[in-house]
C-alpha cells in the first residue's frame, strides 16, 4: 500500500529514466563515432549525399521539400525541445524546481553558466566575421552530461544528480530563449500571428480540460510547429509553447483514485467468474473503468514525456548527431583550434562554464540565498561545472544557426568536438576524485568556508 501512496506513472517514469541515461549517452557517442568514421573514409561523398537527400511531404497543392539535415534539425529537434519543455513544466510544477529554496541554486547556476562562456567568447571575436557564435558556448548538452554522471552509479549521491538536471534543463530554457530572440531572422509577422492563435487554442483545450494527445498533437504540430517553420523564428521554440499548453494536473485526487480502485477491486473479486482462461463481461467493465480511472489520475503531461523519452533519447538525438557530427577533418589543426573562434568556444565551455557555475553557486550558497544539500562536497559540484563544458549537441545546432559560412562552422564544430571532450575527461576525473572516499562528503558549512 505504501508504493500506491505515490504516482505509479512517476515512479516508473523517474526509474526508467536513471536506467537509460547512460544508454542514451552511449547511443549519442556511437552516432559521433559512425558520423566522423563515415565523413573522414573513402565514402565521405555518400555521407554529403545522405544529409543532403531530398524529403518532401506533400498533401494536395501544399508541398514541403527540404533536405534530411534540415528536417531532423527543423522537425526532430522541435519534439526534442518539447520533451525538454514537459520536463520543465513538470519539474517547476512538482519537482525539483518546485521548491523555491531549493530551486534559486540550480537556477542561478545555469545564468551563470550561459553569461559567463559568451563573454569569454565575445573577448576573442568581438569585431570578427564570427562574433555572431557567442551563443554556442553557453549550451549545455545535457544527454551527453548526465549519461556520464550516471555511469558513476551509487558513487554519486542523487542529490547530484538532481543538481546536474536542473542545471541542465534551465540551461536548455536559455538556449531557446536565444535562438527565439537572436537566431531568428526574417520574421513574418503574419505567420507568427497564427502560430500564436494555435498555441492559444491549445491553452483554450487545456482550460476546457481536453486530455486527448492527438488534441495536442496535431494543433501543435499542423499549427503552432508549421506556423512557426514559416515565421522565421526557429521552429524549436514551438516544441516548448505546445508543452507548456499540455494539462499537467490530475483530474482526480489520489486519495479519491485509492478509494475508486478498493471498490473496483472488491467488485472485480465478487464478480461471477467463467469457465476458461476468458473472464466475464462484468469484470471486463470493471477492468475498462480501473483503466479509465487510471487515466484520470495521471497527467497528460507525464503520459507523453514518458512516451517521447524513448524515441528522444535512442532515436531523435542519435539521428541528431549521426547527421551533424560528420566532420571531415582537413588542414592544419593546431592552427585550426588556434584561431579566435575556437579558443572562444574552448575558453567559454570549460574557463566560461566553470567560472560562471561555481561563482554565482557561491554566491548564492554565501549569501545564505540557496542552500546546498549536506552529502554533496564542493569538489563533485566542480566536476558538474565542467561536465555541463560538454556543449556537443546544443552547442553544434546552435553553430548551424549562427553561421552561413562553411568554414566557420567547420572550425566551430571541430573546436566543439575537442573541447566537449576534454570537458568530459576533466569533469568526470573531478567526480572521481571528490567521490573515492565514501565518507569524503563535507557538510554544507565546511564546504562554504573552503571558498
Amino acid at each position: 500500500m505504501e508504493l500506491l501512496k505515490r504516482n505509479p506513472v512517476v515512479i516508473f517514469f523517474e526509474s526508467l529514466k536513471r536506467r537509460n541515461q547512460a544508454g542514451v549517452g552511449i547511443a549519442i557517442l556511437l552516432a559521433v563515432v559512425i558520423a566522423m568514421v563515415w565523413a573522414n573514409s573513402p565514402l565521405n561523398e555518400y555521407y554529403t549525399r545522405f544529409i543532403q537527400t531530398e524529403i518532401t511531404l506533400q498533401i494536395n497543392e501544399f508541398i514541403l521539400s527540404e533536405s534530411l539535415l534540415h528536417w531532423v534539425n527543423d522537425g526532430l529537434m522541435a519534439v526534442f525541445f518539447l520533451f525538454v519543455g514537459l520536463e520543465l513544466k513538470r519539474e517547476f510544477l512538482g519537482g525539483k524546481l518546485s521548491d523555491p529554496r531549493k530551486a534559486i541554486l540550480p537556477i542561478g547556476a545555469a545564468i551563470g553558466g550561459m553569461l559567463v562562456p559568451a563573454l569569454f567568447y565575445m573577448f576573442f571575436n568581438y569585431g570578427t566575421v564570427s562574433q555572431n557564435g557567442w551563443g554556442i558556448p553557453m549550451a549545455t548538452d545535457i544527454a551527453f552530461a548526465l549519461g556520464i554522471l550516471s555511469l558513476f552509479g551509487n558513487r554519486v549521491p542523487v542529490a547530484l544528480k538532481v543538481f546536474l538536471v536542473a542545471l541542465a534543463i534551465v540551461d536548455d530554457l536559455g538556449a531557446v530563449l536565444v535562438i527565439a530572440i537572436f537566431y531568428s531572422s526574417g520574421i513574418s509577422g503574419m505567420d507568427l500571428f497564427h502560430g500564436f492563435l494555435f498555441f492559444l487554442v491549445l491553452l483554450g483545450g487545456n482550460y476546457l480540460g481536453i486530455r486527448n494527445a492527438w488534441f495536442y498533437g496535431l494543433i501543435g504540430i499542423a499549427g503552432v510547429w508549421l506556423a512557426f517553420f514559416f515565421s522565421g523564428v526557429h521552429p524549436t521554440v514551438a516544441g516548448i509553447l505546445i508543452a507548456f499548453a499540455i494539462p499537467g494536473r490530475v483530474k482526480i485526487s489520489e486519495k479519491l483514485y485509492l478509494k475508486n480502485l478498493n471498490n473496483l477491486h472488491q467488485r472485480f473479486l465478487e464478480a461471477q467468474p467463467i469457465k476458461g482462461s476468458f473472464i466475464s463481461e462484468g469484470q471486463l467493465e470493471i477492468l475498462e473503468e480501473i483503466k479509465s480511472k487510471t487515466n484520470d489520475a495521471t497527467t497528460p503531461l507525464q503520459k507523453i514525456e514518458h512516451g517521447l523519452s524513448h524515441v528522444v533519447g535512442f532515436f531523435i538525438l542519435p539521428v541528431f548527431a549521426l547527421v551533424n557530427a560528420g566532420i571531415h577533418i582537413h588542414g592544419d589543426i593546431p592552427n585550426i583550434l588556434s584561431q579566435n573562434i575556437s579558443l572562444g568556444i574552448a575558453f567559454g565551455l570549460i574557463a566560461g562554464k566553470f567560472i560562471g557555475i561555481i561563482g554565482v553557486a557561491w554566491i548564492l550558497l554565501k549569501l545564505k540565498i540557496a542552500q546546498l544539500e549536506d552529502n554533496i562536497n564542493w569538489g563533485q559540484i566542480c566536476g558538474v561545472a565542467l561536465l555541463a563544458g560538454i556543449g556537443f549537441t546544443m552547442s553544434i545546432f546552435v553553430t548551424d544557426l549562427a553561421f552561413q559560412n562553411e568554414e566557420l562552422k567547420f572550425v566551430a564544430k571541430l573546436s566543439i568536438l575537442f573541447t566537449s571532450t576534454v570537458a568530459g575527461i576533466l569533469g568526470s576525473l573531478v567526480i572521481w576524485i571528490s567521490s573515492k572516499s565514501k565518507d569524503g562528503n563535507y557538510t554544507r558549512e565546511k564546504n562554504i568556508q573552503m571558498f
